[in-house]
């Protein structure tokens, strides 16, 4: 499955981003500490959305909750590549 998801899928087949979205998330449960990496994007997704309530301006912590989204598929490519490698061997 590949993981990119561009901005032409997400606008065009939110469903479809949505559900390759869940499929990667699925995996969650196999990370030593799921919650460190899902918690904070989450609150940073609450601020983002609240903040966007209404309001015209720059998000000022788009960014760090882009580093956070990074982080969270890193780590879950991690996990997918080596159950790849650990099945190829």
């Amino acid at each position: 499955m590949s993981w990119i998801i561009g901005r032409a899928e997400a606008t065009s087949d939110p469903l479809g981003a949505r559900l390759k979205v869940m499929a990667k998330l699925r995996r969650l449960a196999e990370l030593d500490d799921p919650e460190s990496l899902v918690v904070p994007i989450l609150v940073d997704a609450i601020l983002m959305a609240e903040s966007y309530r209404g309001a015209r301006h720059q998000i000022t912590f788009l960014a760090e909750l882009t580093r956070k989204v990074d982080g969270l598929i890193r780590e879950l490519n991690i996990l997918e590549k080596t159950e790849e490698m650990a099945a190829a061997s």
